[in-house]
């Protein structure tokens, strides 16, 4: 992977709150197809709630000078007999940062992070959403399954691909 200049990934603490709220809000607003909560329903959230998220969840921001830029976060499945598979959600690059690997590096991180603890990372994609697609298929995952209509948005259906990377088989 090319090197890209001040770019840096890390994991999100609650004190990045305010710029996780900002980064979120913007994916819920300019693709509202692309995720199951509304932008309506969150920005009426208090930063508490934003913190509060962040404590949740393994969620990772890819920082370019300094600005955060992308998103990606990571959940293990609470019940015990599903402990062994995680999420891969909320992924999000803003327009100006696309096409310069933070995705890859975005998705990479999480699976950094999974390894070790699940055995495998799941996803759905929205699936108009090609670009997404190719991206996962390029990491490894894999489609096993489809979802017709799973998300509705201003009286529109979208269909979501489901997509899986086994962890232990060796490949990254």
């Amino acid at each position: 992977m090319a090197h890209i200049p001040g770019l840096q990934i890390r994991r999100l603490t609650t004190s990045d709150a305010a710029l996780y709220r900002e980064i979120r809000l913007e994916a819920l607003q300019k693709n509202p197809e692309a995720f199951g909560s509304t932008f309506e329903k969150e920005s009426a959230q208090p930063l508490p709630w934003f913190e509060a998220a962040l404590d949740r969840a393994a969620i990772f921001g890819a920082f370019l000078d300094g600005t955060l830029a992308g998103m990606a976060a990571y959940g293990v499945h609470e019940s015990t007999k599903q402990a062994h598979k995680a999420l891969l959600w909320s992924m999000y690059v803003r327009a100006t940062a696309r096409n310069l690997g933070l995705g890859k590096r975005l998705v990479g991180a999480v699976l950094d992070h999974a390894r070790g603890r699940v055995e495998q990372v799941q996803l759905s994609v929205v699936s108009e959403n090609e670009s997404a697609r190719r991206l996962y298929a390029v990491l490894g995952f894999v489609e096993y399954g489809y979802e017709k209509r799973a998300l509705r948005q201003d009286g529109r259906y979208y269909d979501e691909v489901l997509m899986v990377k086994f962890l232990d088989d060796g490949s990254r």
